[in-house]
């Protein structure tokens, strides 16, 4: 199926739409931005908002035909990104009972997200750059629930991290905010190295990145196509970007610092969709993932042992979005737990439902706040602590132990920072160093040992 065969198949072309709408929402508003000349805030809003509205009607058409269909898998051929050999990439997007009632949700989501924004940033700054980063967020939010190939995934997937960064980074005048954003990119950058793993090894078995050559069948009941031992491999690369992008231990750090961005991405990135991207990949390959047991369990242990570690570090967090970034850490370990013991429609059900949870939430953090101060000032202090807790029943010294290790974070910053942050740090200094000394005696400057000179620079 090609673009010009979009017109003949009506379905086809609503699932194409799912990527130009946002693509074009985004041209809209930022080509004018980089000629000084940018929409006003209502025009701004309603470009977004009709992009994310049709998109989201024009996904409930298509879940209509699917459900017509049984769910069958329709596959949109919309061209070839390069042909080198035996290896080829192709842009192909997948409708079927997977990606496209995620899109459904993560559109529907984009929109009321894109309402709430339109009055939370009035006369801000930066208000056109949050809508651009909005409408780059959800062209590459749709472009990675529909990939029907790593190489279309990977993209989106690399829109999705660039964009939460720069909203991580929003106040930039704020250094907490840029220090934040730039521990988010970091993290980001080193688990991505699982994803392009992952992409080298699909297109050394297969010969083209296409998820039709990995597995066939609707999903959730596809077939594994390749060898135990490649789908073991690929299964653990994908593992290993999917715990960057959902904040699990070792790689949580960066999910409470990034609450410093506004509050309406901080709903839609880490409580809703950014924080569960990892765990719709692993959904997408759920077949590859009952041909590998071994990932199945590094997934359940990684998953419970992140809900336990999260579930006690956020118990004593003293400000609501840090609690609420716990949280949301706690129940996407809880569904990579779900996904590894072999569910496939709990978790899609747990990562929708939590997903409107947590952003109700996020959303409403201020105005719960400023509740709170009201109801402290009509009782003239604080409420107090609820009448019953679970900690209650453990013994008060094992309580002691748990509230240090809580307010330490698991002392997980410590150990990261140690054996792998400081040796690491140390291994590129060394390696500068033989570098310089490498250039010196090129150089003919063997003798000077790579020293600078009086102005700072290398002789």
């Amino acid at each position: 199926m090609t673009l010009d065969a979009l017109t003949l198949h009506p379905v086809s072309a609503l699932v194409a739409w799912q990527l130009i709408a946002p693509a074009a929402a985004l041209a809209t508003i930022g080509l004018p931005t980089l000629i000084g000349r940018s929409l006003t805030e209502r025009a701004t809003t309603r470009v977004v908002a009709f992009a994310f509205s049709s998109c989201f009607v024009a996904a409930l058409a298509v879940l209509v035909a699917l459900a017509n269909s049984s769910f069958a898998t329709r596959v949109v051929h919309l061209g070839r990104l390069f042909a080198v050999g035996h290896h080829t990439a192709s842009i192909d997007l997948v409708a079927d009972g997977l990606s496209i009632p995620y899109v459904c949700f993560s559109t529907g989501l984009c929109s009321l997200v894109n309402a709430f924004a339109g009055k939370y940033l009035h006369r801000e700054p930066g208000f056109t750059r949050f809508f651009i980063l909005l409408a780059l967020f959800g062209t590459g939010m749709n472009l990675m629930v529909l990939a029907g190939s790593i190489d279309v995934l990977f993209a989106g997937w690399e829109f999705l991290g660039i964009s939460s960064a720069l909203l991580i980074g929003f106040f930039h005048e704020r250094r907490n905010a840029v220090d934040a954003a730039l521990r988010a990119f970091v993290t980001y950058r080193i688990c991505d190295v699982g994803l392009f793993g992952a992409s080298v090894v699909i297109h050394r078995a297969t010969g083209n990145g296409d998820f039709a050559s990995l597995f066939s069948g609707d999903w959730p009941h596809a077939t594994c196509l390749v060898t135990s031992p490649t789908a073991v491999a690929i299964t653990l690369l994908f593992a290993f970007a999917a715990l960057g992008k959902s904040a699990q231990v070792p790689f949580s750090g960066w999910l409470p610092r990034a609450m410093e961005g506004p509050t309406p991405s901080s709903a839609i990135f880490y409580g809703a969709l950014s924080i569960h991207a990892g765990a719709y990949v692993l959904l997408r390959c759920e077949s590859l993932l009952d041909a590998a047991p071994l990932t199945a369990w590094l997934l359940v242990a990684v998953g419970i042992g992140t809900a336990l570690h999260a579930a006690v570090v956020g118990s004593v967090q003293t400000d609501l979005k840090s609690m609420l970034a716990y949280s949301s850490m706690t129940q996407a370990g809880i569904i990579l737990a779900e996904i590894g013991f072999g569910y496939r429609l709990l978790p899609l059900v747990h990562v929708v439902s939590h997903a409107i949870l947590r952003s109700l939430q996020i959303l409403r953090s201020p105005s719960a706040m400023h509740d709170r101060h009201e109801l402290a000032a009509a009782l003239g202090g604080h409420p107090g602590p609820s009448s019953w807790s679970l900690v209650r029943l453990l013994p008060r010294r094992l309580s002691r132990h748990l509230y240090h290790l809580a307010l330490e974070r698991g002392f997980e910053e410590t150990v990261v920072s140690r054996f792998v942050v400081r040796p690491l740090l140390k291994a590129l200094i060394m390696a500068d160093g033989i570098e310089r000394r490498w250039i010196a005696a090129l150089g003919g400057h063997a003798g000077d040992g790579g020293r600078r000179d009086h102005d700072g620079g290398m002789p």
